[in-house]
């Protein structure tokens, strides 16, 4: 079962005008812009934003709620439609049979061919127009109003960090697909891939393990007697006698 998760507040922001560094941030800002019914909301919603006064925000399927401080706290939600099961059925299939797409996830990135995929099955992992509604205890009736727009801007912070709360929003949490993918068949084999390593053991577990005994090395052969002179003056006939043995016994050893 997907369980929510929490984030802490953030602080007052010294940020540009930039909310996203991705594109899958910058997709869910113009996904919100998108659907907007007043830009003068959108605006004090970037202020409220990035002044701190929004509280510890909880993402969980199909919704992202945070109270927010603005004269008074005010209890703002963002509702995002899910998809249903038939759907996540689908795009679990996909993923697993493309190896690339989960090894990206579990470095931080969203593919792009991804979100393509999940278009050719006839959904939008960016929710668009029509995918986006909110709610909110104050007495404005724009949509979003400037509390709902502020909590819309900094998921767009939590979502350049980890692409899975994408796929969390609309339905799968990382734990959740993590183990429908090991489950399903045709997973991607363990022997190919790092993703498919990490799905299979985890790394924590690896590193705990005892490493066995080492081999047992045969006994190293006793070196040669080639007949070494007792004295460092033995003459030059001498050296070559050792010479002449040395080469024999190394050819010997090499046949």
């Amino acid at each position: 079962m997907t369980t929510a998760q929490g984030f802490s507040a953030f602080a007052p922001s010294r940020r540009g005008g930039t909310f996203a560094r991705s594109w899958w941030g910058r997709a869910w800002i113009g996904a919100m812009e998108d659907t907007a019914l007043d830009l003068g909301q959108l605006k004090k919603g970037r202020k409220l934003a990035k002044a701190g006064v929004v509280g510890p925000i909880t993402v969980s399927p199909g919704l992202i709620s945070a109270t927010v401080e603005d004269g008074e706290q005010y209890s703002a939600r963002l509702l995002v439609r899910r998809f249903d099961e038939g759907r996540w059925t689908q795009l679990e299939t996909r993923i697993a049979e493309r190896a690339a797409h989960l090894a990206a996830l579990l470095d931080g990135d969203l593919p792009r061919d991804l979100a393509q995929t999940t278009a050719d099955l006839g959904m939008d992992l960016i929710p668009t127009l029509g995918d986006i509604d909110s709610e909110c205890g104050c007495d404005g009736w724009e949509l979003p109003c400037r509390h709902a727009a502020a909590i819309a801007y900094q998921a767009a912070w939590l979502v350049d960090d980890d692409p899975f709360l994408v796929l969390l929003i609309r339905g799968r949490g990382r734990d959740d697909l993590l183990a429908r993918l090991r489950d399903s068949v045709g997973a991607v084999d363990d022997s190919r891939t790092e993703a498919a390593r990490q799905l299979g053991v985890p790394a924590a577990a690896v590193y705990a393990r005892i490493p066995g005994p080492l081999p047992r090395l045969p006994a190293p052969e006793a070196f040669p007697d080639i007949g070494l002179p007792d004295t460092a003056d033995a003459g030059v006939r001498a050296v070559h006698r050792l010479v002449e043995s040395a080469a024999r016994r190394a050819r010997d050893m090499l046949q």
